[in-house]
C-alpha cells in the first residue's frame, strides 16, 4: 500500500522542512536520454519532489515518462495535469487543480467532473489544490491556454483572500504560479501575506531562476519551490537550489 504524499507532505511542513520540486514537462524532452539523466541529476542532489505536466502534451511521450520516472527514482511523482488527459495511475498522487484565481467555469469544476471517474477507477491519491495564477511580467502558456486574467502583481490581498477562501472551501494544497518562463517570480511579500492566511502547504512557482530568489520566497512563506523552465536551460541549477533550500532546513 502506497503511503500517503499528502499526509507525509503535511507532516513536513509541520516541522518548517522547505522542499524543493522540479517540474518535468514531457513536452519539452525529445529522448529518454534527455529524461533520464534529469531522473539521474535529480537523484544526485535529492530532489524532494518531481511533479509532471505541461500545458500540452503533442509527443506522445507521457505514459512513457512516468514509466521512466517510476522505474528510475524513488523521489515521489506527482502529476500536475495541463488537461484530463494528463493521469497515469503509477503516479504517487495528483494535483487536481482548480484555478481559484480566474472565472473560467470549465477549470473552476467543468473539467474535474470529465476527469473525476477515470481518478477514481485509477486508484491514485486524489489532493484538492487551489491553483491561482499571478501576473509575471508577460503572457505565459497557462494563462493563455486557461483564458485566464492572472491575479496582479502588486495586489497581495486579493492573492490572500482568495487563497483563503480556497481552503475554507477544503482545498488542502495551494500552488501560486507566475507561469513556466515568467520575467518575475512571485514577491516575497505576495508569499508572505499568503501564508499568513492559510494553513496549509503552499506551492511556489513560476520566474526562480536562482538561488537567491528560492531562498527568498522559501523565507516569505513557501514551503515546496518549484522549478522547470529554468533547469532544463542549466541542470547544474538542480544542485545549487537543493542545496539553498536545504540550507533552510538546518
Amino acid at each position: 500500500m502506497k503511503t500517503s504524499f499528502y499526509l507525509s507532505l503535511s507532516e513536513k511542513i509541520q516541522k518548517g522542512v522547505k522542499q524543493l520540486a522540479v517540474l518535468i514537462d514531457p513536452d519539452s524532452l525529445h529522448t529518454e536520454e534527455a529524461l533520464l539523466a534529469l531522473i539521474e541529476n535529480c537523484n544526485k542532489h535529492q530532489v524532494d519532489i518531481i511533479l509532471v505536466g505541461g500545458s500540452l502534451i503533442t509527443n506522445g511521450f507521457w505514459d512513457r515518462c512516468i514509466e521512466l520516472l517510476k522505474a528510475n527514482t524513488k523521489i515521489p511523482v506527482v502529476l500536475f495535469p495541463g488537461n484530463i488527459m494528463q493521469t497515469h495511475k503509477a503516479a504517487d498522487a495528483i494535483l487536481f487543480l482548480s484555478m481559484i484565481s480566474g472565472r473560467n467555469p470549465d477549470l473552476l469544476i467543468g473539467k474535474h467532473v470529465l476527469a473525476a471517474p477515470l481518478l477514481k477507477k485509477s486508484g491514485i491519491e486524489v489532493i484538492p489544490t487551489g491553483y491561482m495564477i499571478v501576473d509575471g511580467g508577460n503572457i505565459t502558456s497557462v494563462m493563455y491556454m486557461s483564458n485566464t486574467t492572472p491575479l496582479p502583481s502588486d495586489k497581495n490581498n486579493i492573492a490572500a483572500c482568495t487563497a483563503l477562501a480556497g481552503e475554507m472551501l477544503g482545498l488542502k494544497v495551494i500552488y501560486m504560479d507566475a507561469g513556466s518562463g515568467a520575467k518575475n517570480p512571485i514577491s516575497a511579500s505576495m508569499i508572505s501575506e499568503v501564508k499568513s492566511q492559510i494553513t496549509g502547504p503552499l506551492f511556489i512557482g513560476g520566474g526562480i531562476r536562482t538561488p537567491e530568489q528560492a531562498i527568498e520566497s522559501c523565507k516569505a512563506g513557501a514551503d515546496i519551490v518549484v522549478v522547470g523552465n529554468a533547469i532544463e536551460k542549466d541542470p547544474s541549477l538542480v544542485g545549487e537550489l537543493v542545496a539553498a533550500i536545504h540550507s533552510l532546513n538546518n
